[in-house]
């Protein structure tokens, strides 16, 4: 006996409506803001990095901003070569100055050392008026008439002795006063009741000073 299958046919199922359920409001919200927790959380790292990355770069700014500071600091090098030259300029006037002063120094010590000289060569003319005075002193004193010559010669000597005491030729003081080596130069000793030792009691040759220095000693005897 054969047996038709195909009469047995299942019947074909009917295929079911597929029901798509909607989200509820509450869950959406959720979900979303599940996602929004990740991705702050995803970004929160990123967000450290770059806040990094500012800091970073800023601090090099803010050391550079000193370096700025010391560039302004740094003087133009016009104002370095003004400053240089007023610097050689002001030593310069001050050797100048010097020099100056050690010339003129120098100019005042060779009038003085010339002006002595001269005045060393004057001396021994005014010992011979002096001398010659003396004998004719001496011989007016005798009675006799002076010689209008040597009236002539007295008024030369005083005429002389005004013009060495105009330039500040002065005769040094010796008879009567202490022995001074700087003034004196003692020749001979003698004894003498009228002067203390160490007194000058007789001047023999006259000695003289030109502005405080001495041009010649007076040469003396000295009180023993």
């Amino acid at each position: 006996m054969i047996i038709n299958l195909f009469d047995d046919k299942e019947e074909e199922k009917e295929p079911e409506d597929i029901k798509i359920e909607e989200p509820e409001e509450g869950a959406e919200e959720a979900s979303e803001e599940e996602g929004a927790g990740q991705e702050a959380e995803e970004k929160a790292p990123e967000d450290k990095k770059a806040k990094e990355k500012e800091t970073k770069a800023e601090e090099p700014k803010k050391e550079e901003a000193p370096k700025k500071k010391e560039k302004k600091k740094k003087k133009d090098p016009r104002d370095e070569k003004i400053e240089e030259l007023n610097d050689k300029h002001i030593r310069l006037m001050a050797e100048f100055e010097n020099f100056r002063k050690r010339t003129d120094k120098e100019k005042e010590m060779m009038f003085e050392t010339g002006a002595k000289s001269v005045i060393e060569k004057i001396l021994p003319v005014v010992d011979n008026f002096e001398r010659a005075l003396g004998m004719a002193g001496t011989s007016a004193e005798d009675g006799e008439k002076k010689d209008p010559f040597m009236e002539g010669m007295e008024m030369v000597y005083k005429q002389l002795m005004t013009e060495l005491e105009n330039i500040d030729v002065k005769p040094i003081e010796a008879v009567g006063k202490p022995f001074d080596p700087d003034l004196h130069n003692a020749v001979m000793q003698e004894e003498s009741e009228e002067y203390e030792s160490g007194t000058v009691a007789k001047e023999l040759q006259k000695g003289y000073t030109y502005r405080g220095s001495v041009v010649r000693h007076s040469m003396v005897s000295v009180v023993q």
